[in-house]
């Protein structure tokens, strides 16, 4: 079993810059695939970023490449998401996962682990 425990995120200005944290515990995610989604009111969760904790190979989704930012903290077990130049759109509740296949890191039911869940909510 793996926890994740999510923090960050809040109210951010359009343009400016917010963090997520997603600290694992439980089982080694050394060999997994770390990954961010988000879920809009209505919708699927969808991919939008994630990290091969191996060998640190990062994914993003047309919608926020070149703004959003994953990473990891091999001795904290954490992996962040840093958002740059945010948009209206990108108003929505945000959820860390795990999966133990990497290949499947751009499918949301590829995951097995998930964290609560923070919201983040852009203001213009």
């Amino acid at each position: 079993q793996v926890q994740l425990v999510e923090s960050g995120g809040g109210l951010v200005q359009a343009g400016g810059s917010l963090g997520l944290s997603c600290a694992a515990s439980g089982h080694p995610v050394s060999s997994y695939a770390m990954g961010w989604l988000r879920q809009a009111h209505g919708k699927q969760r969808e991919f939008e970023a994630a990290i091969n904790w191996n060998d640190g190979s990062t994914y993003y989704a047309d919608s926020v490449k070149g703004r959003f930012t994953i990473s990891r903290d091999n001795a904290n077990n954490t992996v962040y998401l840093r958002m740059n130049n945010p948009k209206a759109e990108d108003t929505t509740h945000y959820y860390c996962a795990a999966s133990r296949w990497v290949r499947n890191y751009g499918l949301r039911s590829g995951y097995h682990y998930w964290g609560q869940g923070a919201q983040v909510t852009v203001t213009t």
